[in-house]
């Protein structure tokens, strides 16, 4: 293998349509997929809203949430990623299940810019699960608000460094669940305006 070439790890599907199949990513920097047990309990905070949920994932890497969110029957999912071959790769693992083009989007760019255009439709389920210790989280969260991108009663789903306790949010964000694993805090909110 060539010097600087990114080796491939695999994602594996929990549930679903697609359960059990596993899909190859590229081992990149700051690329760190949801581990299987977090990703279970975030699906299971979820169960009863998925099915037709629009889901916008804000920092894609490895594809794991949304790949779950489309494989559990979201209607729609627009990826935001930054790198060049995790977009590509996402896009390959989409194809390799046959993905109807129309209800998955990829788009290689910067969260934060991307966030400053208001989106024509928005989202029902939001993933937040940035890089750690580039201060990603907060000034997502803002923009998310500002730009329109939640629905009423939208659920916001926040995966953060641990060291990163005190999480600043709007107040019309109310947190329904929080746990803690190792190096990982993770949150799910409620948007109600």
């Amino acid at each position: 293998m060539a010097k600087n070439q990114p080796t491939k790890g695999q994602v594996r599907i929990i549930a679903g349509q697609w359960r059990s199949r596993r899909l190859p990513i590229h081992d990149l920097e700051g690329l760190r997929p949801t581990t299987d047990r977090i990703r279970e309990t975030l699906f299971n905070w979820l169960a009863g809203d998925l099915a037709g949920a629009r889901v916008l994932d804000c920092f894609g890497g490895s594809g794991a949430l949304c790949l779950e969110s489309l494989s559990r029957y979201a209607s729609y999912a627009k990826v935001f990623e930054l790198q060049t071959s995790a977009a590509q790769q996402l896009t390959q693992n989409l194809n390799t299940l046959k993905c109807d083009p129309t209800m998955a989007e990829v788009i290689k760019g910067d969260t934060l810019t991307l966030l400053t255009v208001e989106p024509s439709e928005s989202f029902d389920i939001v993933y937040i699960d940035p890089p750690f210790r580039k201060n990603l989280a907060e000034k997502t969260i803002t923009l998310l608000t500002q730009h329109h991108w939640l629905k009423n009663n939208a659920h916001i789903y926040v995966e953060t460094e641990s060291e990163l306790a005190d999480l600043c949010v709007p107040e019309n964000w109310l947190l329904q669940k929080e746990k803690k694993a190792g190096q990982v805090i993770y949150r799910l909110y409620q948007y109600q305006p």
